[in-house]
């Protein structure tokens, strides 16, 4: 049987290389940060400049984090062997849901092992077959797989499309012969992770209240860095008390280890630790994670250096690459597209790119439309001004090279 599912397997995999979607990964030997060492499809190793981290504010070896964490492993162990609710909560565990409710001015925090795990867990034990799920067309991977876990209606709207958001809040109306659904809510991400984009939260907050929703959002490619204190976009637009439910990740500008979380309405919260499988059936996340995690949160809400330094970086960027003559995606975010349109074109330049010092990744469709391809970088508050430079004089003579 499975000589017949090899000769499949290998027919799909050489057209994805041939179309040079081909996703061939890059061996890091160095820990995460704006300088790594590096190597490709055989090539020996070379520290080059890294821009294509969700390392935002610099933490992933910041030493704070690791002595908190070596420390954590001493005094607590590599491991909990179990699941939270047998044997697997640690008094950590509670501090850091603590220390997360108040860093977001939610009620209460659950933990789980990613957010990927998070995002599983919020609607099936939440909507049923009378309920309704309206999701914003771009959302992550994660929003798009826990919703199909439930029973509820699902409705779809256009990128950032209030207009369309409304249409589909309207058709809500017609569920259960005309009486409505009987919860609905609106998922969103705060920032879409392929373009950068922040969500209208204003105007998603807005229709909520017009017709009785929930709002929910993954906040992961925003939590530490985005807003006065860094609590992420509702925080950056003032709609911090209008989102009901907050889910995120410790894996970007936290850490940039593992876990994620739910954050949210404490009756919400409760019903997740009863009935939300990837809490129920994964093992708590390891005391190392949690205590560098408690001292990440710390650094944050000690000083806004880091999320000043971040948001320059990606001024310059932005800057130097428009006088160079690239087109770039409008934005604020530290996410930066750069658009190549062909995706064999993105892919050249990217290897190009390693060759000329500096770590980049080409994405294409089906990550992103058709004739829509582009390198995703983002800036760190690790990268220095000269940095940033390299990296646009990369980008000059990587172009030059694959066009001529």
């Amino acid at each position: 049987m499975y000589t017949d599912l090899k000769d499949q397997l290998t027919a799909e995999l050489a057209e994805i290389e041939q179309a040079g979607t081909f996703k061939h990964e890059r061996i890091i030997s160095t820990p995460q940060s704006g300088r790594i060492t590096a190597a490709a499809m055989g090539r020996g190793g070379a520290e080059v400049l890294n821009f294509c981290a969700n390392n935002y504010l610099g933490l992933a070896d910041h030493p704070d984090l690791v002595n908190a964490a070596k420390q954590a492993l001493d005094e607590r162990g590599f491991g909990m062997a179990s699941v939270r609710f047998i044997c697997g909560t640690q008094d950590l565990h509670l501090q850091l849901e603590r220390e997360v409710s108040a860093f977001l001015g939610t009620e209460e925090t659950i933990l789980f092992s990613s957010c990927f795990d998070a995002n599983g867990a919020v609607f099936e034990p939440l909507f049923g077959k009378d309920d309704a799920i309206i999701s914003d067309e771009l959302n992550h991977a994660s929003l798009i797989d826990g919703i199909r876990l439930s029973k509820a209606a699902r409705y779809r709207y256009r990128n950032a499309d209030l207009e369309d958001l409304r249409a589909q809040l309207e058709a809500t109306r017609t569920q259960n012969g005309g009486a409505g659904a009987r919860r609905t809510i609106i998922v969103t991400d705060g920032v879409f992770s392929m373009d950068g984009f922040l969500a209208p939260l204003p105007g998603i907050c807005d229709l909520a209240d017009e017709y009785g929703a929930l709002v929910m959002v993954d906040d992961s490619h925003a939590v530490g860095f985005m807003g006065a204190t860094g609590a992420g976009t509702p925080e950056h637009f003032g709609v911090s008390d209008r989102v009901d439910i907050y889910t995120g990740t410790f894996g970007k500008a936290l850490g940039g280890a593992s876990g994620g979380y739910v954050s949210a309405r404490a009756e919400i919260v409760a019903m997740l630790r009863q009935k939300g499988r990837p809490y129920l059936f994964s093992n708590s996340l390891a005391p190392a994670i949690v205590a560098a995690t408690l001292t990440a949160l710390e650094l944050v809400a000690g000083s806004a250096e880091l999320r000043t330094k971040l948001f320059d970086n990606a001024e310059l960027f932005r800057r130097r690459m428009s006088e160079e003559g690239f087109e770039l995606l409008p934005g604020e975010h530290a996410i930066v597209p750069v658009m190549f349109g062909d995706a064999a074109l993105a892919g050249k330049v990217a290897d190009a790119m390693l060759a000329h010092g500096v770590f980049v990744t080409a994405f294409s469709y089906p990550v992103v439309p058709q004739g829509k391809a582009r390198i995703r970088v983002q800036l760190s508050a690790s990268h220095t001004e000269s940095d940033v430079e390299a990296a646009v004089q990369a980008f000059v003579a990587s172009r030059a090279a694959v066009q001529s």
